[in-house]
């Protein structure tokens, strides 16, 4: 197998920018940063003396935008684009139709603040870039020996005590890389009377909002950015805000969940162990999880937690995963009950929880 770097493309309009991004991913040994552009005009002539295995694009430049130009590459020569925007609300928007027009991921730029704020960053902008290679090579790519992370522990510590009873069901949903476009594709064929669904996909801040908004007026049931202290309800569905984890709990028969700060956990905030462990602990075997497609390992422990714990398991099988890394991770543990193509999970969901 080749340990070849992952060569990445930068382009944005701002030369700080384009200098802070080819900074942060040339100091990762596993990536070489191949050459810059200020606007995809110039991208092209790069695109045709190297072609790149990743290319990071910004969605507002001129002479031509981001999604037109992104448009272009997916129609002439497909190359995983991950989006790097800035945090902005109003462009939130813009950001998401890039995911539909096939960018594999979004990330933010990395802003000049606290050592803390840019080593997180750091963490993901590389991780993006190589999930984004692996999109496309699938399972070619050789297992990664990563950094020292740290585990669920960080946030919650594993269950220790037996649970109340209680039989109403709920359901957790943990995606990544290639998630946005699976998550639209699990819940647009949810009935209304589903049973309550909190979610974490990894993604930005701010784009959480706007991700649950758009499924909102898509979907049949109901879905939102999850606030502290929201009530687990049949027919909605809960999105971990950017940048803090999600935690279900509970409190008598009713669920809810817990917004917090912490650590990244398994390189990311929210993370998916972090959700999955706490469902373990308060709802045990009234239960299902759901890992979908995603780079890297995060949820495989939690979601073993949950199977320990009685919880029923499902995972997105590798032919329907833009990235089988994370269902791959969980089913390696022991983890899983069912590996479904993504179009059977909605109907296993409701077979298990009916």
């Amino acid at each position: 197998m080749s340990s070849r770097k992952v060569r990445v493309l930068i382009v944005d309009d701002s030369a700080v920018v384009r200098q802070a991004l080819s900074d942060v991913l040339s100091a990762d040994p596993q990536i070489e940063v191949i050459g810059t552009a200020g606007d995809p005009f110039v991208a092209a002539e790069r695109i045709r003396e190297q072609v790149p295995d990743v290319i990071t694009l910004d969605i507002e430049m001129p002479r031509m935008d981001g999604l037109t130009f992104l448009q272009q590459i997916m129609s002439q020569h497909p190359i995983p684009v991950v989006i790097c925007s800035s945090l902005a609300e109003e462009g939130a928007q813009s950001t998401l139709r890039a995911l539909e027009l096939g960018a594999v991921d979004i990330i933010a730029k990395p802003r000049f603040g606290t050592k803390q704020f840019l080593e997180d960053s750091r963490i993901v902008l590389c991780e993006a870039v190589k999930a984004a290679a692996a999109s496309r090579l699938q399972s070619l790519l050789p297992t990664r020996t990563v950094q020292p992370k740290l585990t669920a522990d960080a946030i919650l510590h594993a269950a220790t005590g037996a649970m109340l009873e209680t039989t109403e069901k709920v359901v957790v949903i943990g995606a990544s890389t290639g998630g946005t476009e699976a998550l639209k594709t699990l819940l647009e064929t949810l009935p209304p009377d589903t049973p309550g669904i909190a979610i974490v996909q990894h993604m930005p801040e701010l784009f959480t909002r706007a991700f649950a908004n758009r499924l909102d007026g898509l979907c049949h049931i109901t879905v939102k950015e999850a606030e502290a202290n929201d009530t687990m309800l049949r027919g909605r569905a809960l999105i971990a805000p950017g940048n803090h984890h999600m935690l279900l709990r509970r409190s008598g028969a009713r669920y809810y969940v817990d917004v917090k700060d912490g650590p990244l956990v398994c390189r990311h905030r929210p993370s998916v162990d972090v959700l999955f462990r706490s469902a373990a602990r308060y709802a045990g075997k009234n239960a299902v999880g759901v890992i979908l497609t995603g780079m890297g390992d995060d949820g495989a422990r939690g979601m073993s937690e949950m199977k320990q714990a009685g919880a029923s398991t499902i995972a997105q099988d590798e032919e329907t995963s833009v990235v089988f890394g994370m269902p791959k991770e969980a089913i390696k543990l022991g983890a899983v009950d069912k590996v479904l193509p993504l179009e059977a999970i909605a109907g296993a969901i409701l077979g298990l929880t009916g």
